[in-house]
């Protein structure tokens, strides 16, 4: 049994770390994320993280939980998973030709010490000019609906994104840079394939 368990249901987040070398159980977390207009994108993901990561921590007291919640933010609109195509379509013609940030908050309780980790990261994300048939296109050959923004960075990228400033990995819902680092603080490291 790994000592890391990951409170995500996520397939994207489960890649990331197996592709990293970490081995982790998945148990995702039954909450209800928040979706709160008062909370910056920061707030909102560390919130929804922390839910997530203590809720399965209090089942699993002798391991370490990693929860994790992303959003994407445009000035002040966010925006989390659409619930159909009609309300994805939206989000892609709102971000099109513009900036946005892509914000992870990312949550490390360690039960055996008792001590826990915070962090948000921020990636910068410009996407390309697209028409409306591009992004009836682009709908075609991703996925959507289980993705902030309603797009996927990790499918197909050169169809929407321009360029990223930050880190890739946090695009797709995990930054490793940053999970690596703190999972190493507490004794977990990735493991070496010969």
């Amino acid at each position: 049994m790994p000592r890391l368990i990951l409170a995500s249901a996520s397939p994207r987040r489960i890649r990331l770390l197996q592709s990293a070398g970490f081995e982790a159980q998945v148990v995702p977390a039954s909450i209800a994320e928040l979706d709160c207009a008062y909370l910056t994108p920061a707030e909102l993901t560390l919130f929804n993280a922390y839910q997530k990561a203590s809720s399965v921590a209090q089942r699993h007291r002798d391991r370490t939980v990693l929860g994790a919640d992303t959003v994407v933010a445009l000035d002040s609109q966010i925006f989390g998973k659409p619930n159909d195509l009609d309300t994805a379509r939206r989000m892609l013609k709102a971000l099109v030709g513009k900036t946005h940030e892509v914000v992870t908050g990312i949550v490390v309780i360690d039960g055996p010490s008792g001590q826990f980790v915070v962090e948000a990261v921020r990636t910068t994300v410009a996407f390309r000019e697209l028409s409306e048939s591009q992004i009836e296109d682009y709908l075609k050959v991703v996925e959507p609906l289980d993705k902030a923004g309603a797009y996927a960075a990790q499918e197909s990228p050169e169809l929407i994104i321009q360029k990223t400033e930050g880190s890739f990995t946090n695009v797709i819902g995990l930054p490793m840079e940053v999970v690596t680092s703190i999972l190493a603080d507490f004794g977990m490291y990735p493991h070496c394939s010969n």
